[in-house]
């Protein structure tokens, strides 16, 4: 059994999650004189130790244990999501910088690897039963947005940001358009914080509705696609519900994710930018590239159940590191008006669009 050591603490290094003000911890922290220490019960997780020569933290233990258990097969996106849900809200991500920058390579690998398990000819038809729902739901959302901010009082680009990340695929949305808007770091934080706790309860509730509703599997891929936010969670609650839904949903919403780069150009037209650098999904096009392989290419197929056993791993993990990031300063940093709007904008697509689904498909 190794012997544990206490050690002198050494200074936590900063987050890059937003603060209450909505500024990253890194300039609030800069700002403060002194950091508040850990106190009571959780100051033994954030001492470190020696262990074989290395200097680790109880909490950096506790991390890497259920990141181990998010790699097994009793590991569904769900659960994964709340164990990093309630690592955020206890301990803390120990390793909150080096999560959020493998989050989104890690979500963009997985996506790749489901192309593996897709057939083109499925997926053309999943697209061309997609379309009409994405164009107008994409269009109503931001224009209904538009209004709904103005009658809340929120600034225009934090409606603009919740309104994209809602009509096209979240983060990514926000990611993408944040920078054309040239949005401020607090702006780009209420609103990923806003739609990062939608997509939580998206992937707990939706499967749930799914069944009690007795939808179809492609009528509850459909509805992900549209009705969830990010990517990351739509694969996740329709890998809940079956197969087929997985297929219908991953590819309606990497569909509907190209409709970042026209989102962006008339963001820069009607916020009257100029210089800016549109920000191109190109994942999307390996996912096609993978399905492509293995709908024409018989020798690719013996490989797809492992390549994509891979990537639902990859998105199982990718889900637990979102919900270590969810911490209790993200909560605090969206505020009351912009999560109502948020609220308001999905309670809107997720109904209509059910109800659209569940009387024409």
């Amino acid at each position: 059994m190794a012997l544990l050591v206490p050690h002198s603490p050494k200074p936590l290094a900063p987050d890059d999650q937003p603060s209450a003000a909505g500024k990253p911890l890194r300039e609030a922290a800069a700002a403060a004189p002194t950091r508040m220490e850990p106190t009571g019960f959780r100051r033994h997780f954030h001492s470190p130790r020696l262990v074989f020569g290395q200097t680790v933290t109880l909490r950096q233990v506790v991390f890497g244990l259920l990141l181990i258990c998010c790699l097994t097969p009793w590991a569904s996106p769900p659960i994964a999501l709340a164990l990093g849900l309630g690592l955020a809200q206890t301990l803390g991500n120990p390793f909150a910088a080096q999560t959020k920058q493998a989050t989104a390579k890690l979500l963009q690998y997985s996506v790749v690897g489901l192309g593996f398990g897709m057939n083109a000819h499925a997926a053309v038809q999943a697209g061309r039963e997609g379309v009409l729902f994405t164009v107008v739901s994409i269009f109503g959302i931001l224009i209904l947005g538009y209004f709904a901010g103005r009658w809340l009082g929120i600034s225009r680009a934090v409606t603009h940001l919740i309104s994209c990340g809602t009509a096209i695929c979240g983060g990514s949305a926000i990611a993408a358009v944040g920078p054309v808007l040239r949005a401020k770091d607090e702006e780009m934080s209420v609103a990923l914080g806003t739609v990062f706790v939608l997509n939580a309860v998206a992937l707990f509730a939706f499967p749930a509705i799914g069944h009690a509703l007795a939808l179809t599997q492609n009528q509850f891929g459909l509805w992900c696609a549209i009705a969830i936010h990010d990517t990351s969670s739509v694969v996740g609650a329709a890998t809940a519900y079956g197969d087929q839904a997985l297929q219908v949903a991953t590819t309606v919403k990497l569909a509907r994710a190209l409709w970042i780069i026209p989102v962006s150009v008339a963001t820069a037209l009607i916020f009257k930018q100029k210089g800016v650098k549109i920000k191109i999904p190109y994942f999307i096009l390996g996912f096609v590239a993978a399905m492509l392989l293995n709908t024409f290419v018989p020798a690719v197929r013996p490989l797809g159940p492992a390549l994509v056993a891979l990537a639902k791993i990859g998105l199982t993990v990718t889900l637990f590191f979102i919900g270590a990031g969810l911490s209790g300063q993200v909560l605090k940093a969206v505020g009351a008006r912009p999560f109502v709007l948020g609220v308001l904008l999905w309670g809107i697509i997720a109904t209509a669009s059910l109800y659209v689904i569940v009387r024409t498909v």
